[in-house]
């Protein structure tokens, strides 16, 4: 996996596809792709990670308090709380920024970011990392973490729940992420993700009692895990492919709202490195408008976009 894991971090002047990008054939019919997506995987020898489990559960089971503890205050609160957590922490961050290094920033905002990603709750930088680079190395194929190919419900949420005997160490996260395990910070912010959180509804409790927590930390995280999911999900099953990419990756457009910019899925597989992913004028992509923020404040550099022959040559 070493040529792989190298090949994400491509540099601007050498720009290319990653040999992440499986090589399979794709799947012409829409129809093949939805019957196949509604079939259930086996899971009767999977074992069920129940630190997960209780958690994830337990998160809608609690944001189900909402409907008791509203207030106008506490929903602004989750509202700008889902931008920061999911906007600036998992799309910039643990997405574009640490997973496919579309571009570069000076280490204390790639720890920041890494630190605001960890408040999604969706794991560590270095356990994030490492499950979505082996999703691209198998994206649809065996081994794919989340293909809607062994069903909706599972490329949604189901793989969340189960031990994944690919990912089922700090060795193997480190194999999919080298330049990761290589850092003691991120070792730590990865080892340690769930304390930021605990610090988060510690600060919303001093500020705004219950309701304040109830929305800014358990429905907010519902939020942000459906949006997420989605992306695994939704945009490997419907929307459009402008792009070859040897998978079912689809661009789905109201996915692409509610995700920042990620729905734009195919475009994404088609240049994994880069930092834009709408690339047509229409394609709102909210999150490629902060990393052109970032770098107008002199904290972001090095940003990937694909040539126009690059386009051109992988159309559809």
């Amino acid at each position: 996996m070493s040529s792989s894991n190298t090949s994400c971090l491509a540099s601007l002047d050498n720009f290319e596809e990653p040999t992440l990008t499986n090589e399979s054939q794709p799947i012409d019919s829409t129809e093949l792709r939805l019957d196949a997506a509604m079939q259930s995987p086996n899971n009767s020898q999977k074992e069920i990670m129940w630190t997960a489990f209780v958690f994830i559960i337990g998160a809608h089971l609690i944001a189900l308090a909402g409907f008791f503890t509203f207030s106008w205050k506490a929903l602004a609160v989750c509202i700008a709380l889902h931008w920061v957590t999911g906007g600036l922490g998992i799309t910039l961050g643990f997405h574009r920024l640490l997973t496919h290094r579309s571009f570069q920033t000076p280490k204390w905002v790639e720890y920041l970011l890494s630190i605001i990603g960890s408040l999604a709750c969706q794991g560590g930088p270095l356990a994030w990392v490492a499950t979505h680079r082996l999703h691209h190395a198998k994206s649809d194929k065996p081994g794919d973490p989340h293909t809607p190919l062994d069903g909706v419900f599972w490329a949604h949420m189901g793989w969340c729940l189960y031990k994944n005997k690919d990912l089922d160490s700090l060795e193997d996260y480190n194999r999919f992420a080298p330049d990761l395990a290589k850092d003691p910070v991120h070792v730590f912010l990865n080892n340690y993700f769930m304390i930021w959180t605990v610090l988060l509804a510690a600060g919303l409790y001093a500020w705004g009692g219950m309701p304040f927590v109830i929305w800014g930390i358990f429905i907010r995280l519902v939020l942000v895990y459906h949006v997420t999911w989605f992306v695994n999900s939704a945009t490997h099953v419907w929307g459009y492919q402008t792009y070859k990419t040897g998978d079912d990756s689809t661009n789905l457009w109201w996915v692409a709202l509610l995700s920042f910019g990620e729905g734009w899925h195919n475009n994404h597989h088609a240049f994994q490195t880069s930092a834009r992913h709408g690339l047509k004028w229409w394609e709102l992509d909210t999150t490629y408008m902060m990393i052109q923020f970032l770098k107008f404040c002199g904290l972001a550099k090095d940003i990937k976009l694909p040539t126009a022959h690059m386009l051109q040559t992988k159309l559809a």
